[in-house]
């Protein structure tokens, strides 16, 4: 809602402008949905290899 709010406040401001923005929004969006997975990916494996390191402590500490 916030950027909605934001955007209205742009179109009276600087109609052209917020234009602008509604129909680079999308191709923006599409054009970094690889680098927000990969950085998905990337944190699952760091996340997997923290799990794998720490497991020998958490057994012990258990034990």
């Amino acid at each position: 809602m916030v950027g909605f709010l934001l955007w209205c406040i742009l179109f009276v401001l600087c109609w052209p402008l917020a234009l602008c923005a509604l129909i680079l929004y999308p191709i923006v969006w599409l054009l970094l949905l690889p680098f927000r997975l990969v950085g998905i990916a990337v944190g699952g494996a760091l996340e997997l290899v923290a799990a794998i390191i720490t497991l020998p402590f958490r057994v012990l500490r258990r034990v």
